[in-house]
C-alpha cells in the first residue's frame, strides 16, 4: 500500500488546510457527537464562488496528533481493498494558533461529512456479505513494515500492521508475528494485562499468566491473516451516502477474522440477518461461540484500563472461566 504523499505529514495550519481544499473560510463550526476521545464538529465552509459545503472535523490536543495520523493510515488500508467504504480523508495536521473551533493549539482531522441517511432495505445483509468478502481479501500488502511505501507484491503472512495505532486512546502494538496466537498473546492480551496490573491480586495475576500460557488451547490459527477493522462495535458502522454500512474509527491490523466478528457480539450484537449473510459468504465454524470471551477479553481489558473498575468483574469472570 502506498500512503497518499499528501497525507503522510501533517498540515501545520488549520486555515491553510481549509484553503488547500479549495475553500475560502469556515462559516460555522457546530459540535456533534464524536465519541469519548475527540472533539467533533460539523464545519460549514465557503468556496471562493460562495458555495457552501459541509465537512467533518475531529480535534484533540497537539500531543495526540498521532491519533489522526494512524486513523488516516487505517482508513486508507480499509479503502485499499475496495470492498467496504470509509469517509474520504481530506487533511490532518497540527494548528498552533487559535483560528480553529477549539480556539487554541490543537491537532485535527478533516473528513468527508456523512449526513444522516436512511438505511437501505438490505443494509445488514449487504454489510454481512461485504464484511465476509473483506475478511477473505488478500491483505499481504498491509503486513508489518516500517516504511510508508509497502512493496505491492509482498508475500508476507505476518500478523500485525504497517504501524502501531490505537484502540480508543490506548496504544495498540502491531509488531509482526508469524503466529496468530503469539500475536494475540504478546500484542493484545499481554500488554493490556500489564497495564491493568494494579487491579489484580497476586492470585489473580497467576490466573492471568496461566491463561496467556494456554492461549493456543483456545485460539486456532487462521489459514491466512485478514485485515480487521479492530474495533467493530455498532457505533463504528455508519450509514453512508448510499444507504449502506461504512466503516469509521478504525483500529486496523492483520489478524484472525474471528476477532472482528466476536466484537460485533460484545455490546448487544448485530441483527441476526447480518450473521446469516456473513455465513453465506464465509462460513462461521460451529465452535466459534466458544472463543467469544477470549477475543472480547481484549476489549474489556482495554475498557478497564480506559474507564476504570466497573469492567473488572467481567474481566475476572472470563479469566476464571478459562484458566
Amino acid at each position: 500500500m502506498k500512503i497518499d504523499v499528501l497525507l503522510q505529514y501533517p498540515q501545520k495550519n488549520f486555515s491553510q488546510a481549509i484553503q488547500d481544499l479549495g475553500f475560502e473560510k469556515v462559516i460555522s463550526a457546530r459540535p456533534v457527537l464524536g465519541g469519548d476521545i475527540n472533539h467533533a464538529y460539523k464545519l460549514e465552509v465557503a468556496s471562493k464562488s460562495g458555495q457552501i459545503e459541509v465537512i467533518f472535523m475531529k480535534a484533540n490536543s497537539r500531543q495526540n496528533a498521532d491519533f489522526f495520523r494512524t486513523e488516516v493510515v487505517g482508513l486508507q488500508a480499509i479503502a485499499s481493498l475496495g470492498i467496504l467504504k470509509t469517509p474520504k480523508v481530506l487533511a490532518w495536521g497540527i494548528d498552533e494558533g487559535n483560528n480553529n473551533p477549539l480556539r487554541g493549539p490543537c491537532s485535527f482531522l478533516l473528513l468527508e461529512f456523512l449526513p444522516p441517511t436512511a438505511k437501505a432495505s438490505n443494509y445488514w445483509e449487504t454489510f454481512g456479505q461485504n464484511l465476509a468478502r473483506f475478511h477473505l481479501a488478500d491483505c499481504s500488502h498491509l503486513a508489518p513494515h516500517r516504511e510508508a511505501t509497502i512493496p505491492p507484491n509482498s508475500q508476507s503472512k505476518n500478523f500485525g500492521f504497517t504501524i502501531d495505532n490505537y484502540i480508543g486512546a490506548t496504544v495498540q502494538k502491531n509488531q509482526g508475528k508469524s503466529s496468530w496466537v503469539e500475536f494475540f498473546r504478546e500484542c493484545r492480551l499481554g500488554p493490556q494485562f500489564q497495564w491493568a496490573a494494579r487491579y489484580f491480586s497476586p492470585k489473580q495475576q497467576q490466573a492471568n499468566e496461566k491463561l496467556l500460557d494456554r492461549l493456543e488451547t483456545f485460539l486456532p490459527e487462521p489459514e491466512r491473516p485478514s485485515l480487521l477493522h479492530g474495533d467493530l462495535w455498532g457505533g463504528n458502522v455508519y450509514t453512508g451516502t448510499d444507504g449502506q454500512g461504512w466503516l469509521i474509527d478504525p483500529a486496523t491490523y492483520c489478524g484472525h477474522w474471528e476477532a472482528d466478528l466476536a466484537m460485533t457480539r460484545l455490546f448487544g450484537g448485530f441483527p441476526r440477518k447480518f450473521y446469516e449473510s456473513y455465513h453465506q459468504v464465509h462460513p462461521i465454524p460451529r465452535d466459534f461461540a466458544s472463543r467469544l470471551d477470549v477475543y472480547n477479553l481484549y476489549h474489556l481489558l482495554n475498557h478497564l484500563n480506559l474507564f476504570g473498575a466497573s469492567y473488572l468483574n467481567q474481566v475476572l469472570d472470563i479469566v476464571t472461566s478459562l484458566s
